[in-house]
């Protein structure tokens, strides 16, 4: 029987690749520039249902980045809206079944607060949805962009370093795939937040320009614990990957409506990885789901389209407990978690 969207939606699933300002949905965009609208704040943007189009959500690399800094930071530039946002993004999370969410955020500034405000801010609105619910546990990771100064990446550092202890799990490379990387300055900071027992994710042959061997071999020379994207990689590349057991971020939605892969979703290399099953770990995440329009249970209902997966094969992918970076506590809750459902749902759909 065919895989439903009501099934992949009731999956107990585990989210690693989630840009937080990348999933704000165009409705919760919508509702903040009207607030600022009334206040006459909006600094002339137009409303997001207008600027975000359904049918034009196919961004590509060179439209994507330009959306954020041009539009939604600048619409998402109040504390009050930071937490609006944020809230929105945990429900929407939770409503699709999510059980474990791990949401990245690189710290910024705006008019009205700084880095510290902005990251104090995102983890009192985790902080409290965590204590709300038992559904769905949240964990945050901070992004250094590849545009980042060396003194702007210390500063993330410093951030994460500071508030491991309210929640933040680990650090990312993110930022536009065609800006060149200060590997020196990329190999000290991550280095400084393993020493202090953060663990690494790193944004991964993204693109052809982004998927140099000097990059991909200075990039694994930083013992990540976890890939994102992996695209653009060479075949003995791909087995060191497997050989030292790395974790994978895929996004299926992301990649082919952005071009970043060839061949369409038959195409899309979560086949390949998938085929290595018992070497590596690769989880299906939905990166920008506010931006793509693909919640995580449409990715899974794709998965199971396009790659010919069961029921049971799905339930299976859940757990991606041997990757998070929450702990042992979180990753014997997420075993739980699919154990209870494999007992109380028949998955022979």
């Amino acid at each position: 029987m065919e895989v439903s969207h009501d099934f992949t939606k009731s999956l107990p699933k585990v989210e690693l690749h989630a840009h937080l300002t990348g999933s704000i949905t165009r409705e919760c965009l919508h509702d903040i520039w009207l607030e600022r609208s009334q206040e006459h704040l909006d600094r002339g943007l137009g409303d997001p249902l207008d600027v975000l189009k359904v049918d034009e959500c196919h961004y590509d690399v060179v439209s994507f980045f330009p959306l954020f800094t041009s539009y939604i930071y600048e619409l998402v530039n109040t504390l009050p809206s930071v937490v609006h946002s944020t809230d929105a993004v945990l429900h929407d999370f939770a409503a699709d079944g999510v059980c474990y969410l791990e949401l990245r955020t690189t710290p910024r500034i705006s008019a009205y607060f700084s880095k510290e405000q902005y990251v104090e801010t995102v983890l009192d609105c985790i902080s409290r949805y965590n204590k709300t619910q038992d559904a769905m546990h949240t964990f945050l990771i901070l992004s250094i962009d590849r545009r980042n100064t060396a003194a702007e990446a210390a500063s993330t550092i410093d951030l994460a370093i500071k508030y491991q202890d309210r929640g933040i799990v680990g650090v990312d490379l993110c930022g536009n795939p065609s800006h060149p990387l200060d590997m020196d300055m990329l190999d000290h900071e991550f280095s400084r937040a393993k020493r202090a027992g953060l663990k690494l994710t790193l944004h991964f042959a993204e693109t052809p320009p982004s998927s140099s061997r000097a990059e991909l071999e200075g990039l694994l020379a930083m013992e990540p614990d976890r890939l994102g994207h992996v695209i653009h990689v060479p075949e003995d590349i791909k087995d060191a990957i497997a050989a030292r057991g790395i974790g994978l971020e895929l996004c299926l939605s992301c990649n082919v409506l952005a071009k970043l892969t060839t061949g369409g979703f038959k195409e899309h290399h979560f086949r390949e990885w998938n085929l290595r099953a018992g070497k590596v770990v690769a989880v299906l995440c939905t990166d920008d789901v506010g931006v793509f329009l693909s919640p995580l249970s449409k990715e899974y209902h794709l998965a199971a389209k396009y790659f010919s997966l069961k029921a049971d094969d799905l339930l299976d992918m859940c757990d991606a407990s041997p990757v998070i970076f929450g702990g042992q506590d979180e990753r014997a809750r997420i075993k739980q978690k699919i154990a209870i459902y494999r007992i109380n749902r028949d998955v022979s759909y």
